[in-house]
C-alpha cells in the first residue's frame, strides 16, 4: 500500500500525448495546414491524399513561403510568427497563433516541408522528426509558397491508428473540410484529389460563395439561396451569409459556421445552440423532422472573442452569446418572411386518425405508439386537437352559403334602402411583380414587425366558435384565447392588399351598376358620415366627391381592381379572399372615405391610406348582414376568416393585444382537482 512516485514525464511523451489532442485525425492535420496556407495569403491551394491520408496528405500553396532561417525551429512547440505576449490574444486576427500545428505533425509522422518566398532565388527542402530538422535545409528547384508533405501519419501511434474504419470515411471528412473553406475563402482556388486520380472537387480563384456552393453541395440548394446581412453597433458583430427559402429541406441539415473567419466545430456548444435558435425558426415553415442548408460567416471584435478554449481552436467563446444568437434568430425570421413570393405549397389529405403506426405485442395485439406516449405525458399538459386537421361542415356547406346575398338591404341607418345588387366574380388573377420602392417598403415594414411568437400561434391555432361579429374564440396548444376578430381581419385585410398589389381578381358589382354619387348622398345622410350643415351643401359635396375618385380612378383600375366608369359608376372591387365578400351595407360611407380620407397627392401616403380605408371596410359587417343571414356569417369566419388568418397573417406585437388569454388547461385542472 505504498504511495506511487510521481515522475516527471520525459519530454518526448509530453510532446507525443499533446500531438494527440491538436492532431486527431487527418482532417485534423488538413485543417491546420489550410489555415496557414490562409495565413501566407495563398490564392490557389492543391490538396493530394492517400489512403485517407494516412498513408499521404500533401497540401501545396504559392503563399509567401517560409523563410530559410526559420525552417530550423519551425516544427518546436510553441514557435509562431503570430503572437509575443499573451495580451496579443485580444487582438489575434490570424488563423495560427499556438505554433502546434506543424510541431504536433511531427511526433506522429514523417514531415517534409518544401518552400520558397519572393526574396530567395531557390527553394529548400527540409524534413522532421519529434519537432527536430533533420539535417540541414537543401536547395532545390521550386515556385514561390510551400508544399507540406505528411507520410504514415500514426505510425507510432498503432492504437489511434486502427481505431479508423475506412480510408473513404477520412477522406469524406477531408473533402467536408475542404469544402467549408473553399464556400468561406471563394477567393481562394481549391483542389482536392486522390493520389493517382481525378479531381474530387475543385473552385475556381475569384469565385463567388454561391458558385462554390453550387459546385460542392449541387443546384438544388443553390438555387433557393437567399443573402443574410446585418450589422449590430451595439452588440459589435457582423453577419453575413447564405440560407435556404422555405422551398428547401432536408432530412440531414447543412450548417456551416465561421466566426471571424474560424471554422466552428459542429458539436461545440456555440453552434449547437446557434442551430438549435434557427431550426426552431424553420420549424414554422419546413415539414416536421426536416433542415434547410445554412452558411454563416460572424465578425466580431476580437476583444469579445476567447479562441484559446480548444487545441484545435474548433471551438470559441464569445461575450453576449445568447444576445448574439437571439439577434441571428430574428434577421433570419425576417428574411424569411421575405421569401414566401416563390414558395410552392404542397396539400395532402389524409383522414385523421389514419396513418398511427401499431406495435405487435408478444400476445398478438397491437398497440397504439401514439397511445403509448401520450400515457407518458400529464393530462393537464395533453394537447386535445391537431391543428392539422378539418371539420367536414367545410366542405358540405349549401348552396345558398355559397352565394352572397341577393336581396335589397338597407344602410346601417335601417332607412336608406340600397338597389339590389350582388358580387360576382369576373376577371383572372395577373401576376405582375411588384417593383414600386413604396409598396416594397410597405412590406418590408410588415415583415419587421413581425412577432414570431404569435405567427406560430396563429398558425397552429385551432378554430373553437364565433361569440359575435367582433369576437371569436380559438385554442393553441393547451391554452383557451379569445381574438378580436374585427381587429385581425382589418389587419389580414391590409396585408393581403400590399402583398396583391396590381394582382386582384376583380368583383363585378351585379345586375345593376352603382352610382358612386347616390352611394356618397346615402353617406352623408347616414350619422356615421359626422356631416353637419357647416360642412356644406350634400349635393355640392358628393359631387366634388365623385370629381376627387373620377381623377384617380386609373390608380385604383390599374392597382386595386376598384373600377369606376367615366360616368361615375362603381362596376367592380378588388377580391381580397376566395368566397368573401364585403359588407354591402358600408359601401357608401367606404366611396365617402376614399374620397376624403385618401393622402392622394404623395405616392406612399397614396397607397398606405387606401390599403387603409379599404381593409376597415372589408373588416366591417353590419348587423343587418348578421340579422339577414346569421348561418352565414358564422360560416364565413370560421371557414374563410380564420384559416385566412392562419395562412397569410403577419401579426405584429400590436396586434398581440387584440389576443386574450382565457384559460388553459393547466389552471382548469388546479381548479377542478380541488372539488
Amino acid at each position: 500500500m505504498d504511495p506511487g512516485i510521481i515522475k516527471k514525464l520525459d519530454q518526448a511523451v509530453v510532446n507525443r500525448i499533446a500531438a494527440g489532442e491538436v492532431i486527431q485525425r487527418p482532417a485534423n492535420a488538413l485543417k491546420e495546414l489550410i489555415e496557414n496556407s490562409l495565413d501566407a495569403k495563398a490564392s490557389l491551394i492543391q490538396v493530394t491524399v492517400k489512403v485517407g491520408g494516412l498513408k499521404l496528405l500533401q497540401i501545396e500553396d504559392n503563399g509567401t513561403g517560409i523563410r530559410k532561417e526559420d525552417l530550423e525551429i519551425v516544427c518546436e512547440r510553441f514557435t509562431t510568427s503570430k503572437l509575443t505576449t499573451f495580451e496579443d490574444l485580444t487582438k489575434i486576427s490570424t488563423f495560427g497563433f499556438r505554433g502546434e500545428a506543424l510541431a504536433s505533425i511531427s511526433h506522429v509522422a514523417h514531415l517534409t516541408i518544401q518552400t520558397k518566398t519572393r526574396p530567395e532565388r531557390c527553394a529548400y527542402k527540409a524534413s522532421y522528426e519529434d519537432g527536430q530538422l533533420q539535417g540541414k535545409p537543401k536547395a532545390i528547384a521550386g515556385n514561390q509558397g510551400t508544399i507540406i508533405i505528411i507520410e504514415d501519419l500514426f505510425y507510432n501511434m498503432p492504437q489511434r491508428r486502427q481505431a479508423f474504419k475506412t480510408p473513404n470515411e477520412e477522406f469524406q471528412k477531408i473533402y467536408d473540410v475542404t469544402a467549408k473553406y473553399a464556400i468561406h475563402n471563394s477567393r481562394v482556388g481549391f483542389m482536392l484529389k486522390k493520389h493517382g486520380e481525378q479531381l474530387s472537387l475543385k473552385t475556381n480563384v475569384n469565385s463567388t460563395q454561391e458558385a462554390n456552393i453550387q459546385i460542392i453541395y449541387g443546384s438544388e440548394i443553390s438555387k433557393e439561396l437567399m443573402p443574410v446581412d446585418y450589422t449590430d453597433q451595439m452588440l459589435q458583430f457582423s453577419l453575413t451569409g447564405l440560407i435556404t427559402k422555405v422551398n428547401y429541406n432536408n432530412k440531414k441539415g447543412i450548417m456551416l459556421l465561421f466566426i471571424n473567419n474560424r471554422l466552428v466545430e459542429s458539436t461545440g456548444k456555440t453552434l449547437l445552440a446557434l442551430k438549435a435558435a434557427i431550426d426552431n425558426v424553420y420549424s414554422t415553415y419546413l415539414p416536421k423532422g426536416m433542415h434547410p442548408f445554412i452558411y454563416l460567416s460572424l465578425e466580431m471584435e476580437p476583444s469579445n472573442l476567447d479562441v484559446n478554449v480548444h487545441p484545435t481552436k474548433h471551438q470559441v467563446h464569445f461575450l453576449y452569446e445568447d444576445e448574439i444568437i437571439e439577434k441571428i434568430k430574428s434577421q433570419i425570421e425576417t428574411q424569411l418572411l421575405g421569401s414566401n413570393a416563390t414558395r410552392t405549397f404542397y396539400k395532402q389529405l389524409k383522414l385523421p386518425g389514419i396513418g398511427r403506426e401499431e406495435k405487435e405485442t408478444g400476445n398478438g395485439t397491437s398497440i397504439n405508439k401514439s397511445a403509448a406516449t401520450q400515457d407518458k405525458i400529464s393530462a393537464k399538459d395533453m394537447i386535445r386537437t391537431d391543428s392539422k386537421e378539418q371539420k367536414l361542415d367545410k366542405f358540405l356547406f349549401s348552396e345558398s352559403n355559397k352565394k352572397t346575398d341577393d336581396s335589397s338591404s338597407t344602410y346601417s341607418n335601417g332607412l336608406l334602402p340600397i338597389t339590389e345588387q350582388s358580387f360576382r366574380v369576373t376577371a383572372k388573377q395577373k401576376t405582375k411583380e411588384v417593383k414600386l420602392t413604396s409598396v416594397l417598403k410597405m412590406m418590408q415594414q410588415i415583415e419587421n414587425k413581425c412577432s414570431v411568437q404569435l405567427r406560430k400561434i396563429l398558425k397552429e391555432m385551432v378554430f373553437v366558435g364565433s361569440i359575435d361579429k367582433n369576437f371569436a374564440v380559438f385554442q393553441y396548444e393547451t391554452k383557451l384565447y379569445l381574438s378580436n376578430t374585427l381587429k385581425l381581419s382589418e389587419e389580414l385585410f391590409y396585408q393581403r392588399l400590399v402583398y396583391n398589389f396590381e394582382n386582384f381578381c376583380a368583383l363585378e358589382i351585379a345586375p345593376e351598376r352603382l352610382s358612386v354619387k347616390s352611394l356618397i348622398l346615402l353617406a352623408l345622410n347616414s350619422p356615421e358620415s359626422g356631416w353637419c350643415e357647416e360642412d356644406g351643401d350634400k349635393e355640392e359635396l358628393a359631387e366634388r366627391a365623385v370629381d376627387i375618385l373620377l381623377a384617380h380612378s386609373p390608380i385604383m383600375r390599374e392597382y386595386f381592381s376598384l373600377n369606376i366608369s367615366p360616368e361615375g359608376d362603381l362596376l367592380t372591387l378588388p377580391l381580397l379572399l376566395e368566397q368573401y365578400c364585403p359588407s354591402k351595407a358600408y359601401l357608401p360611407l367606404y366611396m365617402l372615405r376614399l374620397a376624403t380620407d385618401v393622402e392622394w397627392e404623395e405616392e406612399e401616403k397614396c397607397f398606405e391610406t387606401f390599403c387603409r380605408e379599404t381593409a376597415q371596410y372589408y373588416s366591417t359587417v353590419s348587423d343587418v348582414d348578421i340579422k339577414d343571414d346569421p348561418k352565414h356569417h358564422r360560416w364565413q369566419t370560421e371557414h374563410i376568416l380564420y384559416p385566412a388568418l392562419k395562412k397569410y397573417l403577419l401579426p405584429s406585437e400590436k396586434i398581440g393585444k387584440e389576443l386574450y388569454e382565457l384559460t388553459s388547461l393547466p389552471k382548469l385542472y388546479k381548479v377542478f382537482e380541488r372539488c
